[in-house]
């Protein structure tokens, strides 16, 4: 869910977003499971959430997952 009305902000797709943003604007180009084991050790985020937060974060021309696996930010 974007913007949660009954439940912490940390289980929404913005916040999460905002994590794998900050690991993204630290390296260019990162590994998706890597990706998703540090934003996981940061926030406890569910492999559901981390592909919807990708999801978004791809149709929002933010982010990018290249063919080899790697996410990177679009520029």
């Amino acid at each position: 869910m974007l913007l949660p009305r009954d439940i912490n902000p940390e289980l929404s797709i913005y916040y999460n977003g905002s994590l794998i943003l900050k690991q993204l604007i630290k390296e260019d180009y990162v590994d998706i499971i890597n990706l998703y084991k540090f934003v996981k050790s940061e926030s406890n985020m569910s492999l559901n959430t981390y592909m919807l937060s990708l999801d978004w974060l791809f149709l929002s021309d933010i982010a990018v997952v290249t063919e080899s696996g790697e996410v990177k930010l679009c520029s």
